[in-house]
């Protein structure tokens, strides 16, 4: 089924977008050294992670560190950067794959800790690593629309407990190299926070515009990679194609409308060298304008998108160009272009 769904705005603006991350480090030779009798029973060189993945090492939430109190303190510290008074939010966005519970939504206690008013909307968007792009899109159509003035949208992650379930299965079952790399992307995982603030552009001139851009769907690949606090498990080889494909598919399709062989940066969801490299040689992407957070921080599901954002507006400039390319999961692309 070709064909995108594309979105246009013209009167929405990132205001700001922070982020806070865990103070503890947990390393690929550490990870490796607890699974030392599985890789050693699999005959599997050590350095695994770094080797396949790149990845060399991932933040964990320490004693006395919570994901709801960093992202919490991640959308104070966005409301703050942003000038925007607490009071002044219409809505809330909670985008987080990490969820305590059920119900209620994770996003009402994300309200009540950023003390918004009674009047903002709250709730949890899920969409695997694709969330938080979806909840900007989301917000940016309720600001374009009238509904709101202000809108916030916050992620938490938390990859403890699963890897530590990963990790003690591995290391008590009897898995073959096959059913040892199912669980492989779990590994990869890291943990953190963020959040960014929208706004109107006509009020926030120093903000930095969103164009809009395109979503597309490949949902034959839904299970492909399914997880929960269990575990995940991943079929690699067929998702990174199925990801591959989708992503190319909607970037050409986008071609006629959307100019984005040339941009300033290309701020993509952080999985692995493997994933990175590929779509950089599929699209045919300036490599130097793509930068990677993934080696230290693994792969923080949606919040790597924005974290990644934060690393380096630093670096950017007016006027620069930024598409935001993400894939979920399911499997669903986005892509959104910011003027900076």
């Amino acid at each position: 089924m070709a064909g995108n769904a594309t979105t246009r705005f013209d009167n929405v603006s990132l205001l700001s977008v922070a982020s806070v991350l865990p103070s503890r480090v947990t390393t690929s030779a550490d990870i490796e050294q607890r699974l030392e009798g599985a890789l050693a029973r699999l005959k599997l060189r050590p350095g695994l992670l770094q080797r396949v993945a790149g990845v060399v090492e991932r933040r964990n939430w320490a004693d006395g560190e919570a994901t709801d109190d960093a992202t919490i303190q991640a959308g104070a510290r966005a409301l703050a950067e942003a000038g925007v008074d607490p009071s002044e939010v219409g809505l809330l966005i909670n985008t987080s794959v990490t969820r305590k519970h059920l119900e209620p939504s994770v996003a009402v206690r994300l309200h009540h800790g950023l003390g918004l008013p009674t009047s903002a909307i709250n709730f949890d968007v899920a969409n695997a690593c694709l969330g938080f792009v979806n909840g900007m899109s989301l917000a940016a159509s309720m600001i374009e629309s009238g509904q709101i003035r202000y809108a916030i949208v916050v992620n938490g992650e938390d990859a403890d407990e699963i890897q530590v379930n990963t990790i003690n299965r591995l290391v008590h079952s009897d898995a073959d190299r096959d059913g040892f790399m199912s669980e492989f992307a779990s590994l990869t995982l890291g943990s953190g926070s963020a959040a960014a603030v929208l706004g109107r552009a006509d009020e926030h001139p120093e903000g930095h515009r969103i164009l809009g851009g395109v979503t597309r769907a490949a949902t034959q690949f839904h299970e492909l990679c399914v997880g929960s606090v269990d575990g995940m498990f991943t079929d690699a080889k067929a998702l990174l194609k199925g990801g591959l494909d989708l992503v190319v598919s909607a970037w050409k399709e986008a071609a006629p409308e959307w100019n984005w062989s040339k941009m300033d940066r290309y701020i993509t969801h952080q999985v692995s060298s493997v994933h990175t490299n590929a779509i950089v040689k599929a699209a045919k992407l300036d490599r130097s304008r793509v930068p990677t957070t993934f080696p230290t921080l693994g792969n923080v599901g949606p919040a790597s998108i924005p974290i990644t954002l934060v690393e380096e507006q630093k670096t950017l400039q007016r006027g620069d160009r930024v598409l935001l390319m993400g894939v979920g999961s399911g499997l669903n692309t986005a892509m959104m272009e910011l003027a900076w």
